[in-house]
């Protein structure tokens, strides 16, 4: 297994060594000792959570504000995502900025994302399953969404008309946008 950091502070890219063979294949998807060393600090997730969804679809901008924040750790298991996390951490040299990236059940990528970052993805195929650990249970009053195509934000998700939910449709703009970080 890799860890290696991303292209904004705080994010983490995981890709496990796959074994396989005529049987299939074997990774080890997770482990805490080598996760917690490689990110120099102690992370505990409390919950699992899993969504499938036909190809086109796109959710987020979210994010749980504090004291419910939650670090996510995101792998696709059937499919394929871009997904992407946007740093809203007030002070940060690198806020409103975005960090995007292929996880697919072919690359068996995982992306580590902490509180302080926006969380979102696209499916780039149909019966997509995404799978991601939180370190903090989910709760309804502190759920927050930021716009998904703010031209501040400038994400390029490269895919017209996605199906949104209501929610995601009137996510609050970066430029008024006061962080909870």
């Amino acid at each position: 297994m890799t860890i290696k950091e991303g292209e904004l502070p705080g994010l983490f890219i995981i890709e496990p060594k796959i074994f396989e063979d005529e049987r299939g294949y074997f990774f080890e998807s997770f482990h805490t000792e080598k996760f917690n060393q490689a990110l120099d600090k102690k992370i505990e997730f409390v919950q699992d959570n899993e969504s499938k969804s036909q190809k086109g679809v796109l959710r987020g901008l979210h994010f749980q504000q504090p004291p419910y924040a939650q670090g996510k750790l995101v792998r696709v298991i059937k499919g394929a995502v871009l997904d992407v996390a946007v740093d809203i951490r007030k002070g940060s040299s690198t806020y409103g900025k975005y960090q995007s990236i292929i996880l697919s059940e072919e690359n068996k990528k995982q992306f580590y994302i902490p509180e302080g970052f926006a969380h979102g993805f696209l499916t780039l195929e149909d019966n997509t399953v995404f799978s991601y650990k939180c370190t903090n249970f989910y709760n309804p009053s502190a759920e927050g969404c930021l716009l998904w195509n703010d031209k501040d934000l400038a994400i390029n998700w490269n895919f017209n008309n996605p199906t949104l939910s209501k929610k995601d449709l009137i996510g609050e703009k970066l430029i008024s946008f006061d962080s909870p970080f």
